[in-house]
């Protein structure tokens, strides 16, 4: 018996080591997702960051129409918003709104190195720090958090790739995915609510008590149909909207929805351009220039001969 208890002992150990130090994907939801998504664009298309941003916003983009191979252009993104727009931030208090931005690339496209950066660049990105996904991923680049109210749009200095250089290059045209944010989150990393999101009940029942609970936190009792209590724990910020003696039923509103941003995404093109297109396309113009012409003067010679002969 003892030999059994210190067996299961043993197992439980190792079981809650497990747990603790190798916690699935579901348990522990990266930051941009990181850490484990090796594409942060799912196969529906959906940009993992709207996993914690749950409301929708307009996101805009600029990009040329065509850029040339080896070549640097400006992809800007637009996150427009109200001014003035404040947030709740995590101890409750209003704060500035902050934004964020990510830029999908095609292959062989990547942020421009600052030495071939113009002034114009220079000057229309200062203040603006940007980040890789990952050191395998260089065509994947992240922007943020940043002030609002400076960043409704981001320049990202762009690197066009050159097809002579790299044979799994090719002229043609390529898709840009886009992402922009403002605002908190509405879900933590680690799956758990953010204080930026609207709390509900989870049962019905009546509310029993509203108390102050530990770190500013507000504990709102609801009491069952069968007698049963349970607390649900309201952080600071959101502002409670029911009073006590109240019915309630499963899945109404505790509180006020607090969200004042959210995050939008898009898909854009770009056409890497060819030059000998190019040429072609102006020889193709100009020889039917010069059809046009020769047909005018070939017209304009018929009829100065059937002037002369009386026809």
């Amino acid at each position: 018996m003892r030999r059994f208890i210190s067996q299961l002992l043993s197992s439980f150990l190792i079981l809650s080591l497990f747990v603790t130090f190798a916690p699935s994907k579901s348990w522990a939801y990266p930051f941009w997702a990181q850490q484990n998504y090796e594409n942060p664009r799912e196969a529906t298309g959906k940009i993992v960051c709207a996993n914690c941003h749950l409301a929708k916003m307009t996101t805009q983009a600029e990009v040329p129409q065509s850029v040339r191979a080896d070549s640097v252009f400006k992809a800007t993104v637009k996150i427009p918003y109200k001014s003035g727009t404040t947030e709740i931030g995590a101890d409750g208090s209003n704060v500035p709104l902050q934004v964020g931005a990510v830029v999908m690339l095609p292959e062989g496209f990547k942020l421009a190195p600052q030495d071939r950066w113009t002034d114009s660049i220079k000057e229309e990105t200062q203040g603006v720090y940007f980040t890789q996904y990952s050191d395998e991923r260089d065509d994947i680049i992240l922007v943020g958090p940043l002030p609002g109210d400076q960043n409704r749009e981001i320049v990202f200095p762009i690197l066009a790739p050159d097809p002579s250089k790299d044979s799994n290059i090719k002229f043609g045209k390529y898709s840009i995915h886009v992402g922009g944010n403002r605002g908190r989150g509405q879900v933590y990393p680690t799956g758990e609510k953010s204080n930026n999101t609207i709390f509900t009940a989870t049962i019905d029942g009546t509310i029993a008590s509203i108390e102050s609970g530990e770190g500013n936190t507000t504990l709102v009792t609801i009491e069952g149909t069968d007698g049963e209590k349970t607390i649900e724990k309201i952080p600071v910020g959101p502002t409670l909207i029911i009073n006590e003696g109240e019915d309630i039923h499963a899945g109404e509103p505790l509180t006020n929805d607090p969200n004042a941003g959210g995050f939008g995404q898009l898909d854009t093109e770009v056409v890497l351009q060819n030059p000998l297109r190019i040429y072609g396309l102006l020889a193709f113009f100009a020889s039917v220039s010069l059809a046009q012409v020769l047909l005018v003067l070939k017209k304009k010679q018929v009829e100065k001969v059937q002037a002369s002969e009386g026809i």
